[in-house]
């Protein structure tokens, strides 16, 4: 009998990560040969996304399109709930976002840091910030990874 109480909590738990998460869609446009991109997807659905990738020739219209600025730019553009996310930003950061549904565009990690999801390379882990900007294009760092 306990193990069916056990079974019955488990499978509970698993059917309430898998709602929280459900409405979680996030398309990204990279390049097809970009491999840092699809790691970056995989860190993304590790964390719960469920993630349309978009092969696309040229991802600058993309950028223009969802009010990228050159400084913010990166390799990939994602789109989720109305908000841009530029590069490799974190997903617990891309949750955060979600939660608090801050006045912002979108968040950007510049250019592409070692370290940072899809850029892992070994232990290196280069300092970094997740930026944010607002429709005045107004940018305010999200959250700061400087010290590891």
């Amino acid at each position: 009998m306990m193990k069916t109480g056990i079974l019955a909590v488990a499978i509970a738990a698993m059917m309430f990560n898998v709602i929280a998460y459900a409405g979680d869609d996030i398309t990204v446009y990279k390049s097809a040969t970009c491999g840092c991109c699809n790691k970056w997807i995989n860190h993304l659905e590790q964390n719960g996304f469920k993630v349309k990738g978009v092969d696309v020739d040229n991802v600058i219209p993309y950028k223009i399109k969802y009010g990228l600025t050159p400084r913010l730019a990166s390799c990939h553009t994602a789109v989720i709930e109305g908000y841009t996310i530029e590069g490799h930003v974190p997903a617990k950061d891309i949750r955060r976002l979600l939660k608090e549904k801050p006045d912002l565009i979108g968040l950007s990690v510049p250019q592409m840091p070692v370290g940072t999801p899809g850029m892992e390379q070994g232990n290196r882990k280069d300092p970094y910030q997740v930026i944010g900007w607002d429709k005045n294009r107004k940018e305010s760092v999200f959250t700061d990874y400087q010290k590891y």
